[in-house]
This record gives structure tokens, sequence and C-alpha cells, in this order.
């Protein structure tokens, strides 16, 4: 529609067009919002499964996570006590060197370095997995080497002890950190699959709130115009002011809103043929 023609538009036109979209419009929302409250009854019980398998696997891999901390924790602190043993025998020359190699490549400092790192380093599960299994490895290779010291000295119970409790700790703890990393795994596409339904399900809920929001502005709307209607666009009291005081001001030789709204002219503009030059 150009100009001209939207200008001869009389108010009873515009109104009438207004209350027919309005009409159309809340006649169309029913059918919008049953949509939509299907696809919400539909979705809800599978966001809520989905949420609860993802916290089910949280707590596994919490759980894990805290039984691998706490065998780390105590086998670290037997650490210490086996080195200082270990010590306290080479003076005493309870250390019968059975192995020179083995001795060289330092068993315990071995596992120790592996443990820090673990605790210390950010690695991908991939990583980790590496150095567990350099740990186990390891761990099989100290109880090979301690049944051998039993055997070649009887006097190193307590050493021995420790040291395999150490090992059994250890190795708990691989168990539970492998677990845990599969538990990790398997818990990430529940985490992908849960946010994707909830962001789906939260726009369905916010698309459902608008269309429910618009039957109740489109009811005041056709309220509004159906009145217009029948009692013109002069002021019919509160809530329904002049909407033609505008035209009346133009139609009398006034400004417009645009014009008054207009760019403010400048102070070169303002001056007369007189005042020039």
């Amino acid at each position: 529609m150009d100009i001209e023609a939207l200008l001869k538009v009389t108010p009873e036109e515009l109104a009438g067009s207004l209350l027919q979209r309005r009409m159309v419009l809340k006649e169309s929302l029913p059918g919008v919002i049953r949509n939509l409250e299907a696809e919400e009854e539909s979705l809800a019980p599978k966001v809520e499964r989905l949420a609860k398998s993802f916290e089910e696997s949280n707590r596994k891999v919490a759980e894990l996570k805290k039984k691998r901390d706490e065998r780390q924790n105590e086998a670290g602190l037997l650490i210490s006590q086996v080195k200082s043993i270990r010590e306290r025998l080479n003076q005493a020359g309870g250390m019968i060197n059975l192995d020179p190699k083995w001795k060289k490549e330092k068993l315990i400092e071995k596992i120790e370095e592996i443990e820090h790192n673990i605790q210390t380093m950010a690695l991908d599960h991939r990583s980790e997995r590496k150095l567990i299994e350099k740990r186990r490895e390891l761990i099989n290779q100290n109880d090979k080497w301690l049944r051998d010291r039993k055997d070649s000295n009887p006097d190193m119970a307590e050493y021995l002890e420790k040291s395999r409790k150490m090992s059994a700790l250890y190795k708990k703890a691989d168990s539970a950190h492998s677990k845990m990393l599969d538990a990790v795994e398997k818990a990430q596409p529940i985490y992908e699959k849960t946010t994707l339904a909830s962001d789906e399900l939260r726009e369905i809920k916010s698309q459902l709130d608008r269309a429910r929001e618009l039957i109740s502005q489109s009811e005041m709307a056709i309220g509004h115009w159906r009145r217009r209607l029948e009692e013109g666009f002069g002021d019919i009291g509160a809530g329904f002011p002049d909407l033609l005081r505008g035209q009346e001001k133009v139609k009398s030789g006034g400004p417009s809103s645009f014009a008054k709204g207009g760019p403010p002219q400048s102070k070169d503009r303002k001056k007369t043929k007189g005042e020039e030059g």
C-alpha cells in the first residue's frame, strides 16, 4: 500500500483490520497451545528419566573417585614408611642385593613418581590409563621382588607386610580408577542427551507461556477495538484517550507529531535575510 492509499484509510477501516487480525490470532492460538502442551507432556518424562540417569552416573563416578582417592592416600602414606624401613635395613645390612638391575631402577621412587603425576597433572583418559597400566606393572614386579627378598632375609617381616599392603592398595586404586574412567565415558552421551532435551523442553515452555500471554492480550485487544468501533475514536473514558487529536490538530493548521519531533534547526538557518552577510 502506497502513502496516498494509506492516508485514505479511515479509522473505522484500520480498527476493523486490527480487530480481525486479533480475532484470527485468538482462534489459532488454542490449537498452537494444545500442540505445545502435547510436546511438553511427551518430552517432560524423557527429560526426567535422562536427568535421573545422569545423576546416577555422577553418583557412581563420585563413589569410585572416593574409593580410588582413599586407596591412593593410604598407599601414599605407606610409601614413606616403606622407604624409611628400607633405608634402615640398608644401613643394617639387611637388604640383600639379589638383583642389581632392579636396585638401579628404584621401584618405590617410580611408583611414587607415577602417583604424583596422577594427582597433579591434567591428563586425558588415555594418558591416565597408560599411567595406571605402568603402575600396575611396577606393582607386579614389586610383588615378585618382595617374594625373593622374603626367601633371602626372614627378618624383613615389617618391610614385606607394609610393601605388600601398599601394593594391594594401589591395585584396588587402579581398579577403581579404571572403573571411574569407564563410568565417565558412559556418562558423557547421557549428559549431552540431557542437555539437548532440557533445552528443547525449556523452549517449548517458553513458547507455551508466550502463546498463553498472546491469548490474554488478544482478548483485551478485541474488547478494545470493538468498543472503539461502537463508541468512536475520541476520548471515551479511562484507557481510551482521543486517538484523533493529532489528526484534528493537523487539519486545523497545527504541526504534526513528525514535525514536532524533527531535528532542531541550526543557528545559521534561523538568521533572517537582513542578518546575513
